[in-house]
């Protein structure tokens, strides 16, 4: 691993002084250590733009507050650590005000205090590489064409509607079947938001239990209730300046509904068990697999809330709706495990294709993903067979007359419609069978215009 070389500028009207100071730091092979005796010198190689600046404060040809302004106008990055021989203690408070990160006094301890004063910085420094590296390993990972594979015209619409999420604060509501990719969705318009240097926050709302869900968004207060040892802060303030996501909101209890439309109206919440009240910032992103409209007619959601969550909605197609995007993902996972494994090159057979584009892929994203990884490990050569596909089900005869030349739209519908035919037309019924929400057996009918006429009873 190659060293990360620290650039070092000693400044001191003393030349034997800034000799000693300059020798002594480059018996460290990482300082890349130069010296200037001049402030007109220091200033003439500011472009350089040093790491680090040792700097005797009174020189001769400036005065020390001027000479710190040219430093911060060429060089806004560069630490400035004081070496002087004067031990002011209003001097030295003045200048770490203006930003310089250490003040040293000459004397027999200089050096070693010197030496770790730019140990410290060095770590600061590798700490601070890291976290850019990994902003921007952030910032491509959620590229919106890096997280969602496809070009389909359906997929399309989505990245359309992402970026204009990502371009303003507007309350985003992501509905899709399960497996689909709506955190996926989320966390992209959030790290590609103005909000991407604060907190990404999500909450699984089904997944806490409703007597602590409300702790969960607004936090508590020690004692508040059986339990409480300590006071916590809730999502909503961890999430300041962010964006908070809510996933499946349509399990939210109804009494808490009432209180997260008032914490969403007022932009302020209360921790339980207190009467102080907290100012909140926060980007809000609901997702659901659930029909909400539905919820409200069943009184199970607050018709206030869903007009209030409903901002910009974004509606994540089911994988059987977007054509010929099933091999686009399912060669995006062969390679990625195959990297990640050391397998090799491994490319599907015609047959496997064939074999993808007429399964519903009712788990959608993570159904096809799991369906792979296995069929990698499954493959003895370089070349995934339709056999090491792991999909359990009966294909479905669909009568046509296209000699099979289906697209997988064309396919779907005609399976819906054989499966409507088969069932005498009982949504629920065929939505069970095969295994997608009625919601979507209805969008499809809606949309293709499938019969749905119920068969005469000839008995």
């Amino acid at each position: 691993m190659l060293r990360e070389t620290v650039r070092i500028f000693v400044v001191d009207d003393d030349e034997i002084y800034a000799a000693k100071l300059a020798y002594y730091l480059s018996l460290n092979p990482e300082f890349e250590v130069k010296k200037f005796y001049t402030a007109k010198s220091l200033n003439a190689s500011l472009h350089e733009k040093p790491d680090i600046i040792t700097l005797d404060y009174f020189m001769p040809d400036i005065k020390g507050d001027s000479l710190l302004m040219q430093i911060r106008e060429v060089s806004p990055e560069t630490q400035v650590i004081i070496i002087s021989g004067q031990e002011d203690i209003q001097v030295a408070i003045d200048l770490f005000k203006k930003g310089v990160h250490d003040y040293i006094v000459k004397d027999a301890g200089t050096e070693q205090r010197l030496w770790m004063a730019i140990q410290n910085l060095k770590e600061n420094f590798a700490l601070k590489k890291e976290v850019e590296n990994l902003k921007q390993q952030v910032e491509r990972k959620y590229n919106f064409q890096n997280i969602i594979i496809g070009n389909s015209s359906a997929i399309k619409k989505v990245f359309n509607l992402m970026e204009k999420a990502a371009a303003t604060n507007i309350t985003v509501s992501i509905t899709g079947e399960t497996g689909t990719g709506k955190e996926l969705v989320a966390k992209a318009i959030h790290f590609n938001s103005e909000r991407k240097k604060h907190p990404f926050v999500p909450v699984n709302v089904a997944a806490i239990p409703k007597d602590l869900l409300e702790s969960e968004l607004f936090g508590h207060e020690k004692g508040s209730f059986t339990g409480a040892a300590n006071r916590r802060i809730g999502k909503f303030e961890e999430a300041h300046n962010g964006t908070l996501f809510l996933d499946e909101i349509g399990e939210m209890d109804i009494n808490l509904q009432a209180k997260l439309l008032r914490a969403l109206q007022e932009k302020e919440i209360t921790r339980i068990g207190s009467n102080e009240i907290v100012k909140t910032n926060v980007r809000i992103i609901v997702a659901t697999h659930r029909n909400l409209k539905e919820e409200i007619i069943k009184g199970n959601f607050r018709e206030d809330l869903y007009y209030r969550l409903l901002g910009l909605p974004v509606a994540l197609p089911p994988l059987r709706e977007r054509d010929n995007d099933i091999l686009l993902i399912a060669k995006h996972f062969t390679e990625q495990f195959c990297k990640e494994n050391g397998l090799g090159k491994k490319l599907l057979s015609l047959d496997a294709k064939q074999k993808l584009l007429t399964y519903t892929f009712p788990g959608n994203i993570r159904e096809i993903k799991s369906i792979i990884e296995l069929a990698c490990v499954m493959a003895d050569g370089e070349e995934i067979s339709a056999d090491d596909l792991q999909i359990h089900f009966t294909p479905v005869k669909v009568n046509h007359s296209k000699n099979g030349n289906y697209t997988l739209k064309e396919y779907t519908i005609k399976l819906i419609q054989q499966y409507l035919d088969e069932y005498d037309y009982d949504v629920l019924k065929v939505a069970g069978k095969l295994d997608v929400g009625k919601s979507t057996i209805y969008r499809m009918i809606n949309n293709y215009g499938l019969k749905t006429e119920k068969r005469k009873n000839n008995a």
